[in-house]
């Protein structure tokens, strides 16, 4: 129960690797989660799966200012803190190279990716510092230490959040608000699918197999082991953990 009577915000709530956060979250001993989502239909499915009790389920879209200072607020006026922020949110873009990129997709990729994570903090850290501060934690990619060709948008979105950590990082520390970053190989869920989809199309499960032979311990991450690390991050047992990036990825970066 090392997340007792903590209250925890999570974006992108409602896909692979938000759900099994939450879930882990409420075992763990959180007085309540908000779960946050652009989808209505998988907030509605959220629900049905984890229920209602000590949770709150809000759709919004994160790149947009007003929404992000509704879902901080709601939380805070239910709640009355905010001690995780797991700012989970994030889109894939297209697969395709840099001169065939859409201009409006390489600005949605970085709406969400990107100014998602600085709206989250830029409004949730007014409400974490008022309550003795508190662990952010971003979810970057492999993708956001290294290239991979044909996603510019996606690279150069997971690059940035790690910027912006860095600059939350110091902006928080003086309010004991601490900030990482996550970063994982593939991860077995929707987001590969398509990614796996874009790469070979029709030949998805190929081009799984070849990601695959690239990671030492032969097999894609799932959610509950990203879910995993964001515990760590968000209890009191990373207490003097901030500014860091967080690989995890069976060894494919090594």
């Amino acid at each position: 129960m090392i997340l007792k009577d903590k209250i925890a915000l999570i974006t992108g709530g409602a896909g692979g690797i938000g759900l099994a956060t939450a879930k882990l979250f409420l075992e763990e001993g959180a007085k309540g989660v908000a779960i946050v989502d652009f989808s209505r239909e998988n907030l509605k499915k959220a629900e049905e799966t984890l229920g209602s009790e000590k949770l709150m389920y809000i759709q919004a879209d994160v790149s947009q200012a007003e929404d992000v200072k509704n879902y901080t607020n709601q939380v805070k006026k239910e709640w009355g803190k905010i001690d995780i922020l797991f700012l989970n949110a994030g889109t894939e873009g297209l697969v395709k190279t840099m001169e065939h990129y859409p201009e409006e997709t390489f600005d949605q990729v970085m709406g969400v990716n990107v100014k998602g994570v600085w709206l989250g903090m830029k409004y949730a850290f007014p409400i974490m510092k008022t309550d003795g501060g508190g662990s952010v934690i971003i979810t970057s990619s492999v993708a956001g230490l290294r290239g991979t060709a044909q996603v510019s948008a996606y690279v150069a979105s997971k690059h940035a959040t790690v910027g912006l950590m860095r600059v939350g990082a110091l902006e928080g520390a003086a309010d004991k608000i601490r900030v990482n970053t996550i970063h994982p190989s593939p991860v077995d869920n929707r987001m590969m699918r398509s990614l796996e989809e874009g790469f070979a199309p029709g030949m998805g499960d190929t081009v799984k197999e070849n990601f695959t032979k690239m990671i030492p311990m032969g097999r894609y991450a799932s959610n509950e082991d990203i879910a995993d690390l964001a515990l760590f991050l968000a209890s009191d047992k990373s207490r003097f953990i901030t500014g860091a990036t967080y690989v995890i990825d069976g060894g494919f970066t090594s």
